[in-house]
């Protein structure tokens, strides 16, 4: 079997061993909107590379390689279908649970990362689950939303010793997976950090977004003028000290910031981390109640 290694340029890097299919019917790009890097049948080989290019062009780095996949270890069979936008599950949302408990430990690859299933992740799919309007029964979840709640949570198991294993595996070099730091939760239990109300919200203004077409027909300037518009609104409200008014205010701007994240290809969490690593060894002092830095 021949192992491609292939590039989609500002998109991604990843593995198949049938681009037609892979690249060109379920991602949709065509002959010359791809490359390939390497090809082999060194599917170790193949792995090794497609981590080592997703580095170097600054991509999002798979957190399980292409050989550790359980969909090339042949272990887990529920028949899941992957298209570019959404997973769709062989069952109805009412059996869609115990399905899930009996293929723990199971990968797929999506285009917007590698997925897996544990207790964390199950929680997540069944609060999101949709039941398939072509039939009932199969149901789906939306991959970009199921993306950004791997990228916003700590979605591994914790064993008591505290070392990070995934399917039984403790992770190299005791690390969580890409795109999952380790954080300090205040608002919820730590081991089930994914009923984290404050990280969770994102997910669901991201949701909502997508559902209406947001991100597919949207643009970054319209954004960015409608923040200056609820900006704007939450200073009137501000002034005539309504309350009420200035809540709303703050949140129709969240909702904005992260949506105008999003168009530009990068998270609101991802934003505040930056600004915070920015800010928090800053000095300064209050003036006239403006923080001046030094």
């Amino acid at each position: 079997m021949t192992y491609y290694l292939y590039h989609i340029p500002g998109k991604k890097v990843g593995v198949t061993t049938d681009l037609k299919r892979r690249v060109e019917d379920q991602q949709g790009y065509g002959p010359g909107e791809y490359e390939i890097i390497e090809s082999s049948d060194d599917i170790d080989f193949i792995s090794e590379g497609e981590i080592i290019m997703q580095k170097a062009f600054g991509y999002k780095v798979d957190q399980i390689p292409y050989n550790k996949l359980n969909c090339n270890k042949n272990k887990l069979n529920m028949n899941i279908n992957v298209t570019e936008q959404t997973t769709t599950f062989p069952c109805p949302v009412n059996k869609l649970k115990g399905r899930l408990m009996d293929n723990i430990g199971m990968t797929w690859d999506t285009d917007h990362g590698i997925f897996f299933i544990n207790e964390y992740s199950i929680k997540w799919i069944m609060a999101n689950v949709k039941t398939s309007m072509f039939n009932k029964q199969r149901s789906y979840v939306y991959n970009k939303a199921f993306a950004r709640f791997y990228d916003n949570h700590q979605t591994h198991d914790y064993p008591s010793n505290g070392r990070d294993q995934y399917d039984g595996k403790t992770l190299a070099g005791g690390l969580a997976p890409t795109g999952m730091k380790e954080r300090s939760y205040e608002c919820c239990d730590e081991y089930n950090p994914c009923t984290c109300k404050p990280y969770y919200q994102f997910d669901l203004i991201r949701e909502w977004a997508d559902e209406r077409g947001l991100y597919e027909n949207g643009d970054t300037k319209t954004q960015a003028l409608k923040l200056v518009e609820e900006v704007g609104e939450t200073c009137r409200a501000i002034l005539k000290e309504d309350f009420d008014e200035v809540i709303d205010g703050i949140g129709d701007c969240v909702v904005v910031l992260t949506n105008l994240a999003e168009l530009q290809g990068v998270s609101i969490e991802a934003c505040i981390d930056a600004a915070y690593q920015e800010i928090k060894n800053r000095k300064g002092k209050m003036v006239n109640g403006t923080y001046k830095k030094d």
